[in-house]
Order: structure tokens, then sequence, then C-alpha cells
């Protein structure tokens, strides 16, 4: 719980995400400018020649202007209320972008978390193992000195306890590999980064054996890919709107006089107000061929959106699918586990009394050992099953109210 907290805070994956929604957010209010009026102000000093003989000046001619501008273009097409609403999809589809990569990264941390405390787990166990090892290879030794083992017995005991230390060690690299692991996730040094150990897995959540198909809506991936086909659709109307005339209010006032003395005074003011109405008769095809790439667009994005809907269906089926099969196995193997807990202890009892081979017994210890890291391999598997079964349901198991 405490690397989650951290998780959502310093993971650098989801401040890049958090930054692109910011962009997103700021490209909408570009989007919502247009509905406003542009006023701009203008302070020049030109210099040239007059065209008229009556004016001409040796020398040219020197002017200064002080003038405000207006400029507002009615959206009487709609061009601008698509923008924006395209806009606001666009920013809608980046929130769930952001929700689903902090759901990915939860996911990730968990399962990377359920792998270091498997290593851990495997870690321990080899080493119990080459304690017993190492006992039964002393028990050797003394049967050798005795007379009653041969050089091969000790040969085979040495090779079985050599084999679990290396496997520990195997084992210890893994954890210290995951750690490093956790520590980027969690957006610090791996070198500063540290986590006691646990001395067992953590229990399998129970999971349901059936989910409502109204949690897929909660996906942050399915409702990113419905909005930017809101989004796509939107920007159909933007595209439709250029075959028609753009409609403008524009207008001006300032002064301007050939001397910078009483500049802004009556006699030097001038001002201009009126409508201007433009569109364009001919363009070579551009404007078809943008609303072709606008419904071409809009027809990709409704399938991306039908794919992702169809694969989130996969997932959910699979992961259920999963964690019930799972714990079917993890049954059976707890059964073997027992079974070869039972061989072992039979073939020392024998052994210690002379009427088994020490290759009965390493046989049995190593069948048990590998019963043991199976059973802990489908507990982390079960784990793991869960996570992703929490991830590709959105992130819950019920409904929201």
């Amino acid at each position: 719980d405490q690397l989650q907290e951290r998780v959502e805070v310093d993971n650098q994956n989801l401040r890049a995400a958090e930054a692109k929604y910011r962009a997103t957010r700021a490209t909408l209010e570009s989007a919502r400018a247009p509905f406003f009026p542009t006023v701009s102000l203008s302070a020049a000093r030109t210099r040239g020649s007059a065209t008229s003989t009556s004016t001409a000046t040796a020398g040219g001619t020197t002017n200064y202007s002080l003038a405000a501008s207006l400029n507002w273009e009615l959206d009487l097409w709609g061009r601008i209320r698509r923008g924006v609403e395209g806009a606001r999809a666009d920013l809608a589809a980046s929130a769930a972008d952001l929700a689903a990569a902090r759901l990915s990264t939860q996911a990730l941390l968990a399962q990377t978390y359920v792998q270091l405390r498997a290593a851990e787990v495997q870690a321990d166990l080899l080493r119990r193992a080459a304690d017993a090892y190492g006992r039964f290879l002393e028990l050797t030794r003394h049967r050798l000195s005795a007379g009653v083992a041969s050089p091969l017995d000790v040969a085979q005991a040495e090779t079985q306890l050599a084999t679990a230390e290396t496997q520990a060690i195997d084992a210890d690299s893994q954890r210290a590999q995951l750690e490093h692991a956790l520590a980027v996730l969690v957006g610090a040094a791996p070198a500063s980064f540290t986590l006691a150990p646990a001395p067992r897995l953590p229990e399998v959540p129970a999971t349901p054996a059936l989910l409502p198909s109204t949690l897929l809506e909660n996906r942050p991936d399915i409702a990113a890919g419905e909005r930017r086909m809101a989004a796509a659709n939107a920007r159909i109307g933007v595209a439709e709107a250029a075959y028609f005339p753009v409609l403008d209010l524009t207008g001006s006032y300032g002064y301007r006089n050939n001397a910078l003395a009483n500049l802004i005074s009556a006699p030097n003011r001038f001002w201009s107000l009126g409508p201007t109405l433009a569109m364009t008769l001919f363009d070579g095809g551009a404007r078809a061929a943008e609303g072709q790439l606008t419904q071409t667009n809009d027809s990709e994005a409704v399938t991306i959106y039908r794919q992702t809907v169809l694969t989130a269906f996969q997932e959910v089926e699979d992961n259920l699918a999963a964690a019930r099969l799972l714990e079917r196995e993890s049954q059976a193997q707890a059964r073997a586990l027992a079974s070869a807990r039972r061989a072992r202890e039979i073939a020392e009892n024998q052994y210690k009394a002379g009427t088994s081979s020490s290759l009965n017994v390493v046989t049995a210890q190593t069948a048990e050992l590998s019963a043991e890291v199976n059973a802990t391999n489908l507990q982390a598997r079960r784990l793991l099953a869960a996570v992703q079964l929490l991830k590709n349901a959105g992130g819950r198991w019920s409904p929201p109210a």
C-alpha cells in the first residue's frame, strides 16, 4: 500500500502522462479562443514617397500611426463549435489515457512486488533445503567412515547440496533485480531503495467466478477509444463547415499623421467597422480531400474502439479462466507436495536403517524440493492472475455506486 501511494506521486511515466494531459487541456483552451473577438494594438512609423504630384515632397514623407483593431468570426456554420467539441473529446481521451497509465503502473507495481516476494520465498526454501542436504551429506560421510556407504553416495550428496546453493544464489539475484525495478517504479534510485524481506507470499484474494460486463465501461482504454471516436466525428463537422463562407466582423480605430506632435487629436483620427464575407471558390480539391480524410479517421476510430472492446472481453475471460484453473492446479500441487514429503521421510528412514540406497534419498529429496518450488510458483501465478484480472476489469470487481 505504501508503494502504491508513492508510485502515484513519483513515477516518471505517470508524470509524463500528466504533462501530456495538461498539453491537451491547453489545446482545448486554444480551440475555445475563437469564440471571442481578437483585439490588437499597433504603433508604426513609416517613411516613403507620395504618389500624388500635389503632395510630392523632396526626400519623401514620414507617417506616424497608433491604432487598435478588432476581428471576430461569427460561427454561423458551427466550425468553431465542432472544433471545440473535438478538442473537448480529445481532453477526455487524454484523461482516460492518464487513468490507464496509472492503472497499468499500479498493476505493474503489484506484479513486481509479488514476483519479488516469490523470489524471497524461493531463496528461503532453497536455503532450508541446502541445510537439510548438508545434514544428509554429513550423515553420508559418517556412514562412509563406518564402511556402510560408498564414495558415490558422498559425491551424490555433495552435488545435491551445491545445486541447491546455486539455485538459492540465483533466487537472490532475481530478488535484487526486482527490488531495483520497484525502485524505478516509485521514482527512486535503486541504490537508495530497500525493501524489508517478508516471511511468506501474500494471501491470494478471493476472485469472483463471474463479473458483470458493465465493469468494462470503467476501463480507461475503452473510455479513451470512445472519446477519440467522438473527436473524429466532430472533425467531420469542421471539414464540412469549410464549404461555407466565413463571416467576420472587423473594426479599427486610431490616429495617423505625418508628425508625431499632436498625433492623438481629433483631426488625425480614423475608424472603420463592418462585416467581411469570404468564401473559397476553388482550392484544387483540398476541402474534398480533407473531408475524405476526416471520414476515414472516423471509420478508423470506430474500428479501433470496437477492437478495444472485444480485446477487453477476451482479457477478462482469460483471467477468469486462469484464476479458476490455477486454484484447481494449486490444490493438486498441494497433494503432490504432501506425497513427496512422505516419500522423502520414508526414504531417509530406510537409508538410516540400511535398507535403501542414498540414491533413493537424493531422488526423494529432489522431488520434494521440486514440488515445493512448484507450489510457490503456483501461488505467485495465482496472485499475478488476480492482479491482472483486477486491472482488466478496470480496477474494481463490483460496479461503482
